[in-house]
């Protein structure tokens, strides 16, 4: 079923094996559940969905007004519920069932011919099923921080279903999915930064141009009302994505231990890198920023985890400390636009830059795991260049469409009094604490 001018390293055919098992019936499964494999991704399961809820969620509520913290709150985890739904009724079908190059077919949708005896790779499918709901779930929350603190909660609740069916979806299927266009091409994302930073991110300025700025928007807004809940939140994402990347391997053994090796020294590199580069600016060591850093690293070595060693790590630490500290300033600073807490210049721009430096650091010289037989450092450029290609130019002009339909069928932002007074209250009634 995988392509046979593919040869790829020990690690990658062991996940896409997993992958191809979910294309066939329950009876021909081959392999039976590893008790070891299947509690390493049931932890895994439950450290992703630990970073949307509550991590994501924590650290966009700190870095808002306090008059808006609770309406970040309600976005966050109404989208994890309805990401949950949708996967469960079409979602999983889409991504992962039998289809052509471009989309999955309907046969598993809603779960059906998935039994207690359904076997993906060594895991039980439903674990595969619910670790998979769980990047549907942080993919578009991720969006959220575009969008604060101005937009209507049925524009949240619309756009988000439908970009979930138009983009998520299909570009999952693109990539991880045996038969998916870009899989079959040899790309290599490992645990999202196609799949998961790339769309959000490029969603994410997309629809903040759209949106148009807050108000008072750059001069005028007040900083984080809690930096203190910022930094929470992102430590329980730095703690969560082990599951993210460690997990993405799909079974407790050597890939996963590397994967989470890689992962922490990216984050920690990032994180002193932005830090540095702020106290040399400004005199000051922010710890919004050094938690930004935090973020910028662990989202630009999210493609490369399964592809790189140590000193890959390292050196995409030093990259997304250093790129993506500039890119904020550019966005916001340049181009003055309110990307409210920067999705596109640290998981966009992290995520491509990623996925673009996998070419390079999967190379034995740098400790990686090495390149496919029949492919160079500059082919595999190649190819993962094209897969930022197709799936910026797909997010963006999908997101511009479903932002048009939505503006047409709720609307999408506030009135400037809902907007002055925040969200909490004239949209969900309710105030962190009294003002």
């Amino acid at each position: 079923m995988l392509s046979n001018r593919l040869r790829f390293t020990h690690m990658t055919r062991m996940i896409a094996a997993a992958a191809a098992t979910l294309l066939l019936p329950a009876t021909a499964h081959a392999q039976e559940i590893d008790s070891g494999d299947t509690a390493w991704m049931l932890t895994s399961t439950a450290l992703v969905l630990f970073m949307t809820l509550p991590g994501l969620a924590l650290f966009y509520a700190g870095l808002v007004r306090s008059r808006n913290s609770m309406s970040v709150l309600m976005h966050v985890v109404a989208v994890a519920c309805l990401a949950s739904v949708l996967w469960f009724v079409v979602g999983y079908a889409l991504a992962f069932g039998e289809g052509n190059a471009w989309i999955g077919g309907l046969d598993k949708a809603f779960l059906r011919g998935v039994t207690n005896e359904s076997v993906s790779g060594t895991i039980p499918e439903t674990v595969f099923f619910m670790y998979q709901m769980t990047f549907a779930i942080i993919t578009p929350a991720l969006i959220v921080g575009a969008y604060v603190e101005r937009i209507r909660f049925s524009a949240v609740l619309l756009f988000n279903g439908l970009w979930l069916l138009v983009v998520y979806f299909p570009v999952a299927h693109w990539v991880w999915a045996p038969g998916g266009w870009l899989f079959e091409m040899g790309i290599r994302d490992f645990a999202g930064g196609l799949v998961v930073h790339t769309t959000a991110g490029v969603s994410a300025i997309v629809f903040a141009l759209m949106l148009r700025n807050r108000l008072g928007f750059p001069h005028e807004l007040k900083p984080p009302h809690m930096p203190g809940l910022a930094v929470m939140g992102a430590a329980m994402l730095w703690v969560g994505w082990f599951g993210f990347n460690a997990g993405s391997a799909l079974a407790a053994g050597q890939g996963a231990g590397m994967a989470m090796t890689v992962t922490h020294l990216a984050a920690a590199t990032a994180s002193l890198v932005w830090m540095g580069i702020e106290w040399l600016r400004h005199g000051k060591a922010s710890v919004i920023g050094i938690v930004t850093g935090t973020i910028a690293g662990l989202a630009t070595v999210t493609p490369a985890s399964g592809f790189i060693g140590p000193m890959g790590g390292f050196l995409i630490g030093i990259a997304a400390g250093i790129v993506c500290y500039y890119v904020t300033q550019l966005v916001k600073q340049r181009l003055k636009i309110d990307d409210s807490l920067d999705v596109f210049a640290v998981h966009g721009v992290g995520g491509m830059l990623g996925v673009l430096l996998t070419a390079f650091l999967a190379s034995t010289t740098f400790q990686g795991l090495g390149f496919a037989e029949d492919m160079t450092a500059t082919s595999h450029f190649t190819v993962q260049a094209t897969g930022i290609l197709a799936v910026g130019a797909w997010s963006a002009a999908a997101t511009w469409v479903l932002a048009k339909i939505t503006q047409a069928v709720v609307g999408l932002r506030v009135s400037k009094e809902e907007e002055f007074e925040g969200l909490d209250i004239t949209a969900h009634g309710e105030r962190a604490y009294d003002l």
